[in-house]
């Protein structure tokens, strides 16, 4: 992971280090665009025709605990044997205690106009998971537990935002837009048990939570808000994304709807704090992994899949739920066309779709670049007009 963002760094360092011949707007944001943007909420804020905008996102979320529906759970009540005297259980031979993920995230768009703006992000997904063992397995293993492990390339977001409605071209202080977009399958979905303690384990499927990706191409469609009254923002956002169709191993992840709400003050020129309420909802998944049907992976008996799963990880209704949580900020302005953001993610209420992990924080810090083209309004070769120079170019 250290690797990849120091990758990344780098290559934003050698764009930043050619001449931009552009005027910088005193502030955190243009003010065409209305204002300030939340930098976790994708389609947020519209930057300045003609230029692009980059956005290098490492962030990190910590999982731990047990939860179904509303309650909480302890792992050590599931953990035993799944069959006894030929009949299920319900217990299992390894229940999952916490998750480290890590992400790290590139975006990349361009303002074509005053109304539209398209862009793309890759990720890169670095997971952890550490299991617990029934007695059975543990002493079979000589080990409590293991983690497992997958990381690579993530699935890849593409955004376009329309703007539909603006109070004012130059300085709307509400605006509405449309943002269409999708996420395309460049995760993998076949990532193998490869850490686990025992051989005949390591070349079985990893559950559907620790795979890179959907494995399908998945539309996204919503509308945003953003309104301003300086020296404060606000807005609220509402996304939903389709999984309409099975991927190549005969499951599809559950529908997801997204709605942020937030709230920004300026405090300065460079300075800013900002306050969300962000709610999730996803449906639980769809049908089963090819190897979970066939019984390669997945269950108490390696090869037969009329014995019970192995994990709660495997059982496909086992993901998806309602989440509610807030998000606190920070955005500095360290230089003219360059914005650093961090937000601590903590959450409120979770009722989960059976037995799942609960969240417990996320954190977010972003490095935000404008780059203005020679087109733009800023660029050193454009006429300026009385207009411009009220704005500050």
């Amino acid at each position: 992971m250290k690797k990849q963002l120091s990758l990344a760094i780098a290559a934003t360092a050698c764009l930043l280090l050619s001449p931009l011949n552009a005027h910088a707007y005193i502030g955190l944001c243009c003010a065409k665009c209305g204002g300030n943007m939340p930098m976790n909420i994708a389609g947020g804020g519209i930057p300045e025709t003609h230029e692009f905008r980059i956005k290098i996102q490492p962030m990190f979320m910590r999982m731990q605990g047990l939860r179904s529906a509303a309650s909480n759970i302890d792992g050590n009540s599931l953990l035993g044997m799944p069959v006894m005297g030929g009949k299920p259980t319900g217990k299992f031979m390894a229940v999952q205690k916490n998750m480290n993920m890590s992400m790290l995230n590139l975006a990349m768009g361009y303002s074509f106009s005053d109304d539209f703006f398209a862009g793309i992000m890759p990720m890169y997904r670095d997971n952890r998971m550490d299991m617990a063992f029934n007695a059975a397995m543990t002493a079979l293993t000589k080990q409590s537990g293991y983690a497992m492990k997958s990381h690579g390339v993530a699935d890849t977001m593409l955004m376009t935002k329309y703007r539909l409605y603006a109070d004012d071209p130059l300085i709307p202080g509400n605006e509405a837009s449309l943002f269409v977009g999708a996420s395309l399958p460049s995760g993998s979905i076949s990532k193998r048990n490869s850490t686990h303690p025992l051989a005949i384990r390591r070349s079985e499927l990893l559950p559907y939570g620790m795979q890179l990706g959907s494995g399908t191409v998945d539309p996204m469609l919503g509308v945003l808000y953003q309104g301003s009254s300086s020296p404060w923002w606000w807005g609220l956002d509402g996304v939903y994304t389709g999984r309409w169709y099975d991927n190549s191993r005969n499951y599809r992840l559950g529908n997801a709807v997204k709605v942020d709400a937030y709230v920004m003050n300026q405090l300065s020129y460079n300075f800013l704090w900002q306050l969300q309420a962000n709610i999730e909802w996803k449906g639980h998944i769809h049908g089963q992994a090819d190897e979970a049907t066939s019984g390669f992976s997945g269950h108490a008996v390696h090869g037969n899949a009329a014995t019970p799963f192995m994990t709660p990880l495997w059982n496909p209704y086992n993901y998806g739920g309602v989440k509610t949580s807030v998000t606190l900020g920070l955005q500095w302005q360290p230089a003219p066309l360059h914005i650093i953001d961090v937000s601590v993610k903590l959450p409120v209420y979770q009722r989960l779709n059976g037995v799942q992990l609960k969240d417990q924080f996320g954190v977010m810090l972003t490095w935000y670049m404008e780059i203005p083209t020679r087109d733009s309004i800023r660029s050193l070769t454009h006429t300026h007009t009385p207009a411009d120079a009220a704005l500050g170019f």
